[in-house]
């Protein structure tokens, strides 16, 4: 087998090398801050890490928070 540098080389110079956010946008975890947003009335807390926001339920309308 050769040595050669040329195509085919198997160097990875090509495409998926899994850098950069990817085709449907950045990582899906957003960090400790933020808020939790009731989307039926708009309430908002402030997001606690380790619990995601569809965990609650809005105390004003019972709707499950979403994550802002």
């Amino acid at each position: 087998m050769g040595r050669g540098g040329g195509p085919g080389s198997g160097r990875g110079g090509g495409r998926g090398q899994g850098q950069g956010p990817g085709r449907m946008g950045g990582s899906k975890a957003a960090g400790p801050g933020g808020k939790c947003v009731c989307p039926n009335c708009g309430y908002e807390v402030p997001h606690q890490a380790g619990k995601p926001c569809y965990d609650y339920k809005c105390p004003r309308c019972g709707t499950k928070m979403t994550r802002m």
